[in-house]
């Protein structure tokens, strides 16, 4: 069997392009004793990966050429070489841009096969969990708190409004475009969206929050991350899971002014994370999120395209702005 495989063909100098991806094939590899053959129906793609192609404050590590792109997948297990995993099981494991990929038994999370195994990398995976972890352990919600989200239609802030409206909060979401925003309030249950491309976008956020700011959920730090630090109220939370502004680019900007000022005269918490440190409470986590799917509290949207082949164009139109939700790509059935 053919192995397909999208290799890094070169890092980018300024922005990401298709070119800096190239296409080949190679022998579907053998396993061992202890290990699994996995064929993979789906990956998904986030903006943070971008900052592993710079190597540049990412957890990622240095970037190098000539290797599959690396990237969360759900796949069948169609050979294997232990007692712990049969073939036919589902699971999740690092896939990466390929086919197939061998791993062994203690790499990969065997999941459910009953429900759109897209969930299984968006809502009950990383992107869900990095929305439940930001929200809950560091913007700790109460019901009346105002919750501003950026980049709210993306793969995770979409699901940071409704989480956060589960606990009585109001919710102000910021993204790009008309169509966007009118998606925040007629299908995500937001109760305010701003356009941060309007001219006006600090008196229009002013607006959406006549009470200032209680949770700041910041998916993209730049501009948006400062017009929000003079809106902020005294004891409210800022959780630091993202900076879009800055991922596709060799020269950001930057960063906002206010700090560390108005972090003490307000006393505002400032907290980055990463979703590896609540490991130990996945589980209890995926339960909760899966309960609010099932509620119909919880409606958790995936954008996807079609192909192996389509994978870089998919990350580079989502970089642009292009996704609604997480961004998937089907790589078979």
């Amino acid at each position: 069997m053919e192995n397909r495989q999208i290799l890094i063909d070169s890092l980018p100098e300024g922005k990401l392009a298709e070119s800096n991806y190239k296409l080949v094939s190679s022998q579907v590899p053998a396993i061992k004793e202890g290990e699994v053959l996995c064929q993979t129906i789906a990956i998904t793609i986030g903006a943070g990966t971008r900052a592993g192609l710079q190597g540049s404050a990412s957890y990622a590590g240095a970037p190098k050429t000539g290797i599959v792109m690396n990237g969360t997948g759900v796949a069948r297990i169609v050979d294997s070489q232990c007692d712990e995993l049969s073939v036919d099981d589902l699971v999740v494991c690092q896939s990466g841009w390929q086919d197939f990929s061998v791993h062994k038994h203690t790499q990969v999370q065997k999941v459910s096969d009953d429900i759109d195994p897209g969930h299984h990398l968006g809502a009950l995976g990383t992107n869900g969990l990095t929305a439940y972890f930001g929200l809950m352990k560091i913007g700790e919600p109460t019901a009346g708190d105002t919750v501003l989200v950026s980049a709210a239609a993306g793969s995770v802030g979409h699901m940071v409004g409704q989480m956060a409206k589960v606990y009585g909060c109001r919710t102000v979401g910021v993204s790009s475009s008309p169509e966007k925003c009118a998606l925040l309030t007629t299908r995500l249950g937001y109760d305010e969206s701003v356009s941060y491309l309007s001219p006006d976008f600090r008196a229009e956020l002013k607006n959406a929050c006549p009470d200032g700011i209680d949770i700041y959920f910041d998916n993209t730090g730049g501009d948006i991350l400062g017009a929000a630090l003079f809106r902020m109220n005294e004891q409210s939370r800022i959780a630091c899971c993202g900076v879009v502004s800055q991922y596709d680019t060799s020269t950001p900007a930057g960063g906002p002014k206010g700090i560390p000022g108005l972090l003490i005269n307000k006393r505002i918490r400032m907290q980055g994370f990463l979703v590896f440190d609540y490991l130990s409470e996945y589980e209890a986590a995926r339960k909760q999120i899966k309960a609010w799917i099932d509620s119909g509290e919880l409606n958790p949207l995936n954008d996807d395209f079609e192909g192996l082949e389509k994978a870089p164009a998919a990350f580079v139109d989502l970089l642009s702005g292009g996704n609604v939700g997480t961004r998937i790509v089907r790589v078979s059935n």
